[in-house]
C-alpha cells in the first residue's frame, strides 16, 4: 500500500544539499524548496532513509518525514491545509491532487 509521506529537509552544506535533492527527486514531487510530497510504500520509504543516512552530516543536518495517510484514501486534501495558492508540485510532474 502506497502512501503520502511529506519530506521535509534542513542540509547545512551545499554539496549535501544537492545530493539530498536528487536523491529526493527521484521519490517524490518538489512542492516547496526542501520539501517533496512523496508517494511511498513502506519498502520505498526504507530505502530512502537509507540513501538520505549514508548522504546527510548526523550533528548538522535534519530530514523530516511525516506520514500523511494512504494513496487510496485521498489524504492530502484531508489530512493537509494550506492558505494561499493551491498545492502545485513545483515541478509540474507527479502526483495527481
Amino acid at each position: 500500500m502506497r502512501r503520502y509521506v511529506l519530506v521535509s529537509y534542513d542540509i547545512g552544506d551545499p554539496k549535501r544539499w544537492r545530493r539530498v535533492y536528487k536523491i529526493m527527486r527521484g521519490y517524490g514531487t518538489h512542492v516547496q524548496y526542501s520539501v517533496f510530497l512523496c508517494q511511498l510504500t513502506e519498502q520505498d520509504e526504507v530505502e530512502l532513509r537509507q540513501l538520505l543516512l549514508d548522504v546527510i552530516h548526523h550533528t548538522q543536518d535534519q530530514v523530516l518525514f511525516a506520514r500523511l495517510g494512504s494513496v487510496q484514501a485521498n489524504a492530502v486534501k484531508r489530512n493537509m491545509a494550506w492558505i494561499g495558492r493551491d498545492l502545485i508540485p513545483l515541478d509540474l510532474k507527479g502526483l495527481v491532487f
